[in-house]
């Protein structure tokens, strides 16, 4: 039996244990195989590692990557080409930075770490051949999780920002409480967080508590109350089952209900050792599935329509093996887009309980 970080996790291998949320809802029993789907959902819940058994059932391999051929091509473009070096240089001034705040006390120089996310964001508005959220999915294969993914969630609040028609002040507000939501995690030891047999409860309680050691390590500076609330309750959730404190939806500060969805959306898309990044469409659905009484409603929906609709005319594989493509965005159900499949064959897959979206080609 042995901790593996949720990231590392592949399909095949078993549970040893029930994996509860922090507030302690059961997500996936003990002796559970693990899925594609049920590793992606251990994401969606913010688990951050799971014991497994040693062995691995040999029932079925990994999935392929449905949607290797569009990653690649992605990945082989210069817009991409030159936006993984900006990223790179970007990220490694950004973990200089938040090293810096977290163990030398230094502090938090906004303009500057603004910069770094302004100068990504210059030239890469999201009306390219790619949507910026892709180009981000692809920016995987680094040790620093915890600098990439707040990169990530500082780009993605940015966009959602004004997709909510927000003030260019409070854009910029977003944009910082996505680069420090997880400033606490540094205060963890790495120790802990990658040790490999099962976590004693006073363990267990430091990573449980990133969200109040970000809140204790940013109050003493002077940034902005959103900020240090963002970082305190991004684990908080609209229905009273999140984290720390277990408040509701007017509690909530809503720059953090925000960073939620950001935080959520990009630890559900990232790309896992035995595929690349996870079809838009399946998150989405994950999102609804799951519930989305968890979130702020108008932010929700918000933030998934504006997802869907970057796809609007994307050609699509579903999972009977049809290509087509999307020509309608069904508002009650928005991970099940209309397609079309040839020139008078529509497939409306709100209608289609057991077809969906494989993949983006």
């Amino acid at each position: 039996m042995k901790r593996v970080l949720t990231q590392n996790l592949v399909p095949g291998m078993i549970t040893a244990e029930d994996v509860y949320t922090y507030s302690d809802q059961l997500v996936i029993g003990k002796g559970t195989v693990l899925t594609d789907t049920t590793i992606t959902k251990l994401s969606y819940y913010s688990i951050l590692s799971v014991m497994v058994e040693d062995k691995i059932s040999r029932s079925f391999g990994a999935p392929e990557d449905a949607s290797s051929s569009y990653n690649e091509r992605l990945r082989k473009t210069p817009e991409f080409i030159k936006f993984k070096a900006d990223f790179e240089k970007e990220t490694e001034h950004f973990r200089e930075s938040l090293n810096d705040i977290v163990t030398k006390n230094g502090p938090v120089d906004s303009d500057a770490l603004l910069t770094g996310v302004y100068n990504l964001m210059s030239g890469q508005t999201g009306n390219g051949t790619y949507p910026i959220f892709e180009m981000l999915q692809n920016m995987r294969s680094y040790d620093d999780v915890t600098y990439v993914h707040s990169m990530n969630v500082a780009l993605i609040n940015n966009i959602f920002a004004r997709w909510l028609h927000m003030s260019e002040d409070d854009i910029r507000t977003a944009t910082l409480c996505g680069m420090l939501h997880d400033v606490g995690k540094l205060a963890v030891s790495s120790e802990i967080i990658k040790k490999p047999s099962k976590l004693t409860e006073s363990e267990f309680a430091m990573i449980k508590e990133h969200s109040t050691s970000g809140y204790r390590i940013l109050r003493s500076r002077n940034v902005d109350e959103h900020i240090i609330n963002a970082a305190l309750m991004h684990h908080e959730r609209c229905d009273g089952s999140g984290y720390p404190l277990g408040i509701t939806l007017n509690k909530i500060d809503p720059f953090a209900r925000m960073t939620a969805i950001s935080d959520v959306y990009d630890a559900t898309t990232s790309a896992r050792t035995y595929r690349g990044p996870l079809c838009p469409f399946t998150v989405v659905g994950l999102f609804e599935n799951e519930g989305l009484q968890k979130y702020d409603p108008g932010f929700i929906m918000t933030f998934l329509e504006n997802i869907v609709s970057t796809y609007l005319l994307n050609t699509v594989r579903l999972s009977n093996g049809v290509t087509g493509q999307v020509v309608y965005i069904n508002r009650n159900k928005l991970s099940k887009p209309t397609i079309q499949c040839g020139e008078n064959k529509f497939i409306d897959l709100s209608r289609e309980n057991d077809l969906e979206i494989e993949a983006i080609i």
